[in-house]
């Protein structure tokens, strides 16, 4: 993303001069899918693609807001005097939402601002564009209002921007992953604890190859919702016997013992992927603790199929991506990443095959889906930051 074109932009469109500028990135999980609100334990890394923010200070309490991303749309205006969610500000309640959280908290937002946004992070993929907005907005408030507040805290306001100001019942991974993202390395996060610590992420001779299937994942209107009040229920079966807080708690031997208290499929099922899906992440740690990237790879593979089988969440998309890149050579392991029903899947891919793979990829998935894939590689990146 070129800077200068982005000032210049600023201020074609505010006709003002920009004062500071901010980037924040998006985020991947390598491994730990729908554990983030069962109490397990995710292995995110923040990416080199993101959103970056230009902004000037103003003297009233307007805030004005324009995305190159979605240019139709226009400046969208508001206030500090009202910071309620209203439909017509669209994409830039999730910007509002986090003025709202901090103002909620007595955080001292006294004065209002014009900001141009531009992301290279493809909108609806699953690669946690939203939580890139919060926390770029969560950055720039602490910087122009010198703001006492640290990253893991405007992580967690993420999050209730999610589930209190947009009203999706997400759990706290991507706003962490973002906030405390460290360039080449992951983060083993424990999810009920927020226990972290980080995780070196050296790939050698590979790179990972993040597959957008271009299918927009909406959480608002998929199965996420769903799928989390399945765990619900199965948990509240399960605790009538057995002393857990979360589904994660749950080892493989206590699975085995106690799914007759679930007494039904489906539940089973979405516990079964729980309870493996959060030993699989350990088990990557570990791998990559010893430089074993084979066998990283394999889990990477039974991650998905889990998550086709027993949490349902794939989808022809996402299937006909990763079945393509299981098919070529060279390919360590490959699953869908993020909440699922679209978006996107990652494989990790040798760097000299990286032009072969995404052609063979692509037009395998041309000729059954009808339409192209987009694929870029991605770097593991550091979290929201001021660009000087």
């Amino acid at each position: 993303m070129n800077i200068d074109n982005l000032q210049k932009q600023f201020v074609k469109t505010f006709g003002s001069q920009p004062q500071k500028t901010f980037f924040a990135p998006g985020r991947i999980n390598l491994i730990g899918e729908h554990l983030d609100y069962n109490g397990g334990y995710v292995l995110p890394c923040a990416i080199s693609l993101g959103t970056y923010g230009v902004v000037a200070q103003r003297n009233d309490q307007q805030i004005n807001f324009y995305s190159l991303n979605f240019p139709n749309s226009g400046i969208i205006h508001a206030s500090l005097t009202n910071l309620k969610y209203q439909v017509k500000h669209d994409w830039a309640n999730y910007l509002l939402g986090m003025i709202w959280i901090l103002v909620k908290q007595g955080y001292q937002i006294n004065h209002g601002f014009d900001l141009l946004i531009a992301g290279d992070l493809p909108n609806g993929a699953g690669l946690s564009s939203s939580a890139a907005v919060e926390l770029l907005m969560g950055k720039i408030l602490q910087n122009l209002f010198n703001l006492p507040i640290n990253n893991l805290e405007l992580a967690m306001n993420g999050q209730k921007v999610e589930n209190d100001y947009i009203g999706v019942n997400s759990g706290i991974m991507d706003q962490f992953a973002i906030a405390m993202g460290k360039q080449d390395q992951a983060i083993l996060l424990n999810t009920d604890t927020l226990q972290y610590q980080y995780v070196p992420l050296q790939l050698a001779e590979y790179a990972i190859v993040i597959m957008n299937t271009n299918k927009r994942r909406e959480l608002q209107t998929s199965k996420y919702n769903e799928r989390r009040h399945e765990c619900e229920h199965a948990l509240h079966l399960l605790q009538q016997d057995v002393a857990i807080h979360n589904l994660c708690d749950l080892n493989k031997a206590q699975f085995d013992e106690y799914t007759y208290l679930l007494n039904n499929d489906t539940l089973i099922r979405r516990t079964r992927h729980v309870v493996f899906e959060n030993q699989r992440v350990l088990q990557v740690q570990h791998a990559l603790m010893k430089h074993d990237l084979t066998t990283m790879g394999h889990l990477l593979n039974a991650s998905h199929i889990s998550l086709h089988y027993d949490y349902a969440v794939t989808g022809k998309e996402l299937d006909t991506l990763v079945a393509a890149a299981w098919q070529r050579k060279n390919v360590l392991g490959a699953r869908m990443c993020g909440a699922g029903f679209g978006g996107c899947a990652i494989a990790i891919v040798k760097q000299d095959s990286i032009d072969n793979f995404c052609q063979q990829v692509g037009q395998q998935y041309h000729e059954v889906i009808g339409y192209d894939a987009t694929f870029y590689v991605a770097h593991i990146a550091n979290g929201p930051q001021e660009i000087k």
